[in-house]
């Protein structure tokens, strides 16, 4: 599941205007981290913003990072960690609706065709 919503080293800027264009309240994706070498960003659409909460990758598995104070659940695999936060969101933004890649580049294509041929 992690493959259809990874874009890979996209910008927090462009998370936000493909979120925003694409998604609605509680749509998602992930992302590296800008700030971070070899963690990812969990991007989470919840109008007027999109929340971002950094997910870090270790021996003992994947972590959502919390506040210093909160105990840290780790998870086997990605797929493990986005069902457990789908289920239960653990005061943050509810997953909802994966916005997958390949859905978008299908319709970003068909927008350019359409620009090119209104041209």
């Amino acid at each position: 599941m992690q493959q259809s919503v990874y874009f890979g080293q996209i910008s927090h800027k462009d998370a936000e205007r493909l979120l925003g264009k694409y998604g609605k309240d509680g749509s998602f994706l992930l992302r590296d981290s800008q700030s971070e070498h070899g963690a990812l960003c969990l991007c989470v659409r919840k109008a007027p913003y999109v929340h971002t909460y950094r997910i870090n990758h270790s021996h003992q598995g994947w972590a959502l990072e919390t506040e210093i104070k909160a105990k840290v659940k780790w998870f086997q695999s990605l797929d493990q960690l986005i069902e457990s936060y789908k289920q239960t969101p653990h005061n943050m933004v509810p997953l909802l609706y994966p916005l997958e890649k390949s859905h978008l580049n299908e319709e970003e294509r068909q927008v350019r065709e359409e620009a090119y041929m209104e041209m």
